[in-house]
């Protein structure tokens, strides 16, 4: 059983990007917490394995093969919601690609249309389309996962980098409109961890000095929680605890 217990007991969990590394850490310590997880991912395979090691640990979940740049798709994700569940009570918005390390003016047009459409347009689809459900919860929680080279100009990082700034200020801006609700929208700067993406990124590193996902994953859980009263914040991993976003100049 997970530290937080089953403090999650009866909740509905959406979780995107779950077949693999931090999405999957994080779809099964919301399960051993107790909700009913709702795996998104393009990977069939890795959905499955999650599902059997959700299964293992006593918990449920629905599987969604689904890719996020099909706005309609998710937009029936959110009706099929409504119409099962009545609501959602947190969605962990984790799915991203890295796309093309480059300069700029070599990032082909479509690597790039791919790496916005997926790190940032599908993010605001998922808003549009689940805020009705996560307002109808009595404690509903969203957290998206950002980057550390969302607030550093890093060389050849463009795309990628550029789509997790934007996300941040989406989630932010999100933040400033449910102040007033029971929703709480947090984003969570996981650092560098093992996982496939970080592998493409940097080839020639060592995974072995990196954190598992699993570690990561049980840092993100509090952000889920009914007991999370904190909102529009940044919450880094590698130092363990909130930033504060830069005021005005």
């Amino acid at each position: 059983m997970s530290e937080t217990g089953k403090s999650l007991t009866d909740k509905i969990a959406l979780v995107t990007g779950a077949s693999r590394g931090i999405g999957k850490a994080v779809a099964l310590e919301l399960a051993r917490a107790g909700a009913h997880v709702v795996a998104l991912a393009r990977t069939t395979g890795g959905l499955e394995e999650l599902d059997d090691a959700i299964q293992q640990a006593g918990g449920t979940a629905t599987l969604v093969p689904a890719d996020l740049r099909d706005g309609a798709a998710i937009d029936r994700l959110g009706a099929s919601l409504y119409e099962r569940y009545k609501r959602l009570d947190v969605l962990v918005a984790n799915a991203a690609i890295l796309g093309t390390l480059s300069p700029l003016g070599h990032i082909d047009p479509k690597a790039w249309d791919d790496v916005i459409a997926t790190n940032l347009t599908a993010n605001w689809r998922l808003i549009r389309s689940l805020d009705p459900l996560l307002r109808q919860s009595e404690a509903g929680r969203a957290v998206f996962l950002s980057t550390g080279v969302a607030q550093r100009a890093a060389a050849y990082w463009g795309a990628y980098s550029v789509s997790k700034a934007a996300l941040e200020m989406l989630a932010r801006i999100y933040a400033a409109e449910t102040e007033k609700t029971n929703v709480k929208v947090n984003l969570f700067n996981p650092g560098p961890t093992r996982t496939r993406m970080r592998a493409q990124a940097m080839p020639g590193e060592d995974p072995m000095t990196l954190e598992p996902p699993h570690k990561v994953a049980a840092h993100i859980i509090p952000l889920c929680l009914p007991s999370c009263e904190v909102s529009g914040k940044l919450y880094d991993y590698r130092v363990k605890k909130f930033l504060e976003f830069r005021g005005p100049e």
